[in-house]
């Protein structure tokens, strides 16, 4: 659900018409796209049941092709939103987005499962 609804919040602000932000650094909208998307991926991950020893190789790169997959379809989107464009390099960036955040939620996991296995010991 919480998945859900953050893609609901990209796909509303997407929808906004653009506006000149003021530049704070270079390349701070592929960072805005890696942090965002990141924050899917790291939510898709938890949304996907782990198995007994952790998350499967295969769930996560799913997590990471759904992830892309909505980054595509967010820079389509945008093509059509007065003022936005579509961007390949914000499709790059949504990727490797999501693939950091699913890779945070593994390594999460871990650690609580780690935590956890020492506590009983």
């Amino acid at each position: 659900l919480a998945a859900l609804c953050w893609m609901g919040i990209i796909y509303y602000l997407s929808s906004q018409p653009g506006q000149d932000m003021p530049l704070l650094f270079p390349g701070q909208d592929k960072l805005a796209h890696l942090v965002v998307y990141g924050i899917l991926g790291f939510l898709l991950t938890g949304a996907v049941r782990a198995a007994q020893h952790g998350y499967r190789t295969a769930s996560f790169w799913y997590v990471v092709a759904i992830v892309a997959l909505y980054g595509i379809s967010d820079e389509f989107h945008q093509w059509f939103v007065p003022g936005r464009s579509a961007d390949i390099l914000d499709v790059l960036a949504d990727s490797v987005g999501g693939l950091l955040g699913a890779w945070l939620m593994v390594l999460a996991a871990r650690l609580v499962r780690h935590r956890s296995i020492n506590r009983v010991k």
